[in-house]
């Protein structure tokens, strides 16, 4: 029954880190920028949760407040100063982004001291629930995971089914014709821009209570994200979501698998050592195999489609994300 408890750790956190990627793969793939201050969006999402949990006594007031205080910092933070980075070079965008970082790092260690904050499972979820047999599962990670489907669906039909998405999808292809169409661009990117931060404090916020809040606890969470939307795609929602529960389920079953395959084969002292170290490295191990056979992805736009003929007939979650000024 181990086996069941690890495929639902690795559903669990492929659903939180597609919920992180979701919005950075809409950043970068429509928007056309690289944003790595979009993991201290994850760690101000974490803090706000906790902080506005600890005042108001309420796990959803923290979550849903988190969420949307998130949504609102994006969008002023976009227009303050990310929308002054579009035309730049991805240079001048990292150096800037990563300039955002050491502000955000900084200004959490001013308000909230260097020592983690406390922030506990609610208690209404604190315990466990029956699976299989005698094998039960801690039910805050079942509640996360049918969240986490619940906004990726939501995400799904908003991009795929209404006339914003629509929007999304003609401004990755077309950003000039957009425009002539009569739609604000400015207010679509920031909206856009609000969306991930939304999605990225909703991600932090979620799994706070699983881990530690603490500064940077975004940065690993970054470099996987990075690794998603450079598997599923970029710009690709759908990329994004099948890379993943790639990566998700890679990184958790290979750290809690690894090491035991590899005792069973080399010594104890060699096995303790290097099972750890190849299950960090299993990610990127699958992602270097994804690009060998698919340089731009598994779901890059434009790209000729993995799925059967029925499956693609579907409307595809973001239907074009071609370089910015592309024709449609």
């Amino acid at each position: 029954m181990l086996w069941i408890e690890q495929l639902l750790n690795g559903l669990q956190y492929s659903l939180m880190l597609f919920l992180f990627a979701a919005g950075l793969t809409l950043v970068f793939g429509i928007m056309n920028l690289v944003n790595l201050a979009h993991g201290s969006l994850y760690m101000l999402g974490a803090y706000s949760a906790a902080t506005l949990t600890a005042l108001s006594g309420s796990y959803a007031i923290g979550l849903l407040g988190a969420m949307l205080f998130m949504g609102l910092f994006g969008a002023v933070l976009e227009m303050v100063l990310i929308r002054r980075l579009y035309r730049q070079d991805h240079l001048t965008q990292v150096l800037a982004t990563f300039a955002l970082i050491l502000i955000f790092n900084e200004s959490v260690r001013i308000l909230w001291g260097v020592q983690p904050l406390p922030y506990n499972v609610p208690a209404a979820l604190s315990g466990s629930v029956p699976i299989a047999g005698d094998l039960r599962y801690s039910a805050y990670r079942l509640a996360t995971i049918a969240a986490g489907v619940v906004v990726a669906l939501l995400l799904y039909w908003m991009v795929s089914r209404t006339r914003v998405g629509m929007w999304v999808r003609a401004g990755a292809s077309n950003r000039e014709m957009v425009q002539m169409m009569g739609v604000n661009v400015r207010r679509l990117f920031t909206a856009i821009f609000a969306l991930g931060a939304a999605l990225s404090g909703l991600a932090g916020a979620a799994l706070a209570p699983l881990m530690s809040v603490q500064v940077g606890m975004g940065d690993e969470v970054l470099i996987l994200a990075f690794v998603v939307v450079v598997v599923g795609g970029v710009g690709s929602i759908r990329g994004a979501f099948i890379a993943a529960l790639l990566v998700g389920m890679v990184d958790s079953m290979g750290r809690a698998w690894l090491p035991g395959l590899l005792g069973k084969v080399l010594p104890a002292h060699i096995a303790s050592d290097l099972g750890p170290a190849l299950a960090s490295m299993s990610v990127y191990l699958l992602m270097a195999i994804v690009l060998m056979i698919r340089p731009m992805g598994l779901f890059f736009p434009g790209a000729p489609s993995l799925l059967p003929k029925w499956l693609r007939r579907r409307p595809p979650m973001l239907a074009s994300a071609a370089p910015r000024g592309a024709s449609a």
